[in-house]
């Protein structure tokens, strides 16, 4: 492989020599229990996590059970499984009607090289690998990037709003969001 001079070819980093390097492969997995804190440390750095909702507990509940998953999207080094840097996220799940997605994360460094969109693809295969006939997923109305994002995907209002309640932990359920 030669390197190509830089700005001719695909975005990649510099080598320091003044060549760009091949654009990084993002290799999407289900998560393990090593990715724990790296999910919740990428959350944390796209502004998804909020004090009411514990991510350590979101990211166990998920894979919990085979109607969700967590998917992590890595780059780096392959040399072994749930090797490299975790730089994107999904979590999918199916509630029998259709499939929801949450926690779509790409690292800020990394955004801009379509790993938002693969990731969101993987997801979607997933979820319609389940069964799901369409994918659903809430976005805070003060994300306009966000939404910008969904809508380049083929994402449209639903004409929908969510409600919700919290359930005391005095009533025999935990305080979730």
């Amino acid at each position: 492989m030669t390197p190509t001079p830089a700005g001719s070819g695909p975005s990649g980093t510099r080598d320091g020599v003044g060549l760009r390097l091949p654009a990084p492969v993002l290799r999407l997995a289900e998560a393990t229990d090593d990715d724990v804190a790296p999910l919740v440390a990428l959350w944390t750095a796209c502004g998804l996590t909020r004090p009411w909702n514990d991510p350590e507990r979101d990211i166990a509940d998920a894979r919990a059970t085979a109607t969700s998953t967590v998917l992590v999207g890595r780059v780096g080094p392959v040399a072994a499984a749930g090797a490299g840097t975790v730089v994107s996220s999904a979590v999918a799940g199916y509630d029998g009607h259709r499939g929801w997605l949450y926690y779509v994360a790409v690292d800020p460094a990394w955004q801009g090289r379509g790993f938002g969109r693969e990731t969101v693809v993987a997801a979607e295969a997933w979820l319609a690998a389940q069964g799901a006939p369409k994918v659903q997923l809430m976005v805070r109305h003060t994300n306009t990037a966000a939404v910008g994002f969904y809508e380049a995907l083929g994402y449209t209002d639903q004409e929908a709003t969510v409600l919700g309640r919290r359930f005391p932990a005095a009533q025999g359920g935990p305080e979730v969001g």
